[in-house]
């Protein structure tokens, strides 16, 4: 029998679901740093990314070449 705790955590899952197969990449690891308050999206693994660009709203997109290969989200506990 589910717990109240992780009925909530479906609850939250599954408000993502949609959004997470609308993205071109199939496969995605996910990391949260709740002390940094940062977190991590990448999409190749192991990740090397080559360079990378911040954007104006504390968001890092990290390249490989041209390649899209990770997302770094600042302070993502305010978003």
């Amino acid at each position: 029998m589910a717990t109240t705790k992780i009925e909530n955590t479906l609850k939250e899952v599954y408000g993502l679901v949609s959004h997470f197969i609308k993205m071109p990449e199939t496969k995605m690891w996910v990391d949260y740093d709740k002390e940094a308050d940062v977190l991590y999206i990448n999409f190749k693994r192991p990740q090397k990314a080559t360079d990378s660009e911040m954007l104006e709203n504390g968001v890092l997109l990290r390249y490989k070449g041209t390649e899209l290969v990770g997302i770094t989200v600042l302070e993502a506990s305010k978003r």
